[in-house]
């Protein structure tokens, strides 16, 4: 028994000294062949006068407030704040950020807003998309 209790003692002191004996271990970069693939940073060129129609007939304004269109939904983020929604997600431009919350609207969610409630619009075009965009981000 007396030697179980010393063999297992030795095992425990053994196992204790290679803890932490290397300090912190980090790994090893890894090659990476051929490219990494980007995310895209322009967004097409779109018409605000289509999107306004656009934000119009698919019901945008019954969540979101947004003075260029007379709206004032209070379920989604207030687009009149748009700008500084996009630089507190830090997920490219303007433009990006506007795109992606239409086509992926659960990537980034403003603070305050439950996520899931938006709708993915995939039935929208890239160009439908694009003419939102423009109208979105339009300078007034």
């Amino acid at each position: 028994m007396r030697r179980v209790a010393v063999t297992a003692a030795a095992f425990l002191a053994l196992a204790a000294a290679g803890c932490g004996s290397q300090g912190v271990v980090a790994p090893t970069p890894e090659t990476v062949i051929g490219t990494v693939p980007q995310a895209s940073t322009t967004v097409a060129k779109g018409d605000p006068a289509a999107g306004k129609q656009l934000y119009a007939s698919n019901g945008c304004g019954g969540c979101h407030t947004f003075t260029p269109a007379g709206s004032t939904g209070k379920v989604g983020p207030n687009l009149d704040h748009l700008a500084i929604d996009a630089r507190k997600a830090n997920k490219g431009s303007l433009e990006q950020y506007t795109a992606d919350s239409i086509k992926n609207p659960g990537d980034y969610v403003v603070p305050g807003y439950p996520n899931g409630v938006m709708p993915t619009f995939s039935s929208l075009s890239d160009q439908q998309v694009a003419d939102l965009v423009a109208f979105l981000t339009q300078k007034s």
